[in-house]
């Protein structure tokens, strides 16, 4: 018996451009009204990662934006998905929030139904293949990083869906600030405090180098020990105290010009009561 899909039926499978079409024409009477289709806004974070001698140590800044304007001065940005992994999320908060909050879920109910502890390339695995799917419109560049049995991972995954393994990876608007000092100071087999300091420092370079980051240093390092989650590690962007007096005395601009405009008042209604003044 020959199957054929009905017209309100969704697509079995593959690419999907039937909207295509429709979003040109939208565009155009968008545009003839006056009107420009929406944009897409500027997002700023710096987010790492590195493998050192016992584990993975993530970092991140706390600054979340909304165009020019800082939003939230302490956001967190390093997500838990399993006991033992975590992933710090870049680009859109809410994508990236909502993004990690899902993988949680599946992992979990992927680790109830084999009755594994979850695995990194799991986690990595069911990641791509969801920002796959949605060709990039979920705007979420993650670093994921773990311990399991096979030992300590970190990888990096872009908003289409393609990953990257490597021993120290950063993302971000200010990611080229902090990639740069990962590139000259790091070393395999590094001791905890030594990792954490570089990973610090790696953020600190983004905060001070991209107006998209800011605010404080995040960590979290996991070990096969157990996960410690370092809130508000470092505040390397302080607020000073003011140095001065910036009050001006009256009379220290002079007026140029003076306009009074009357304004014309129609009465609706007009009463008049007296004070009880005993």
């Amino acid at each position: 018996m020959l199957h054929t899909a009905r017209p309100n039926e969704a697509p079995s499978g593959g690419f999907c451009f039937e909207n295509t079409r429709r979003n040109a024409m939208l565009e155009s009477s968008l545009t003839e009204m006056g009107y420009s289709a929406p944009k897409a806004r500027k997002t700023g974070t710096t987010i790492a990662g590195i493998l050192f001698k016992d584990g993975v140590i993530l970092g991140a800044d706390t600054r979340a934006t909304d165009d020019m304007v800082v939003a939230d001065k302490n956001c967190m940005k390093i997500h838990y998905i399993a006991p033992s992994i975590y992933c710090c999320g870049a680009g859109v908060a809410a994508d990236a929030e909502i993004t990690t909050q899902m993988m949680s879920s599946n992992v979990e109910l992927h680790s109830l139904t084999t009755g594994r502890p979850p695995m990194v390339i799991t986690v990595v695995r069911q990641l791509k293949q969801m920002l796959f799917r949605y060709q990039g419109h979920i705007g979420s560049s993650l670093i994921v990083g773990g311990v399991d049995d096979t030992g300590a991972h970190l990888y990096s995954i872009y908003p289409h869906g393609s990953t990257d393994k490597l021993p120290f990876l950063t993302m971000g608007s200010g990611a080229a600030a902090a990639i740069s000092v990962f590139e000259d100071r790091y070393r395999p087999d590094m001791e905890l405090e030594e990792a954490k300091q570089l990973v610090r420092d790696a953020i600190a370079a983004g905060i001070f180098c991209d107006l998209g980051s800011g605010s404080n240093v995040d960590l979290c390092v996991i070990t096969q020990a157990g996960v410690q989650y370092l809130r508000g590690y470092d505040q390397p962007a302080q607020k000073g105290c003011k140095q001065g007096s910036y009050r001006y005395k009256p009379g220290t601009t002079a007026v140029l010009t003076e306009k009074v405009t009357p304004l014309s008042l129609d009465i609706v209604d007009e009463s008049v009561q007296l004070m009880d003044t005993q």
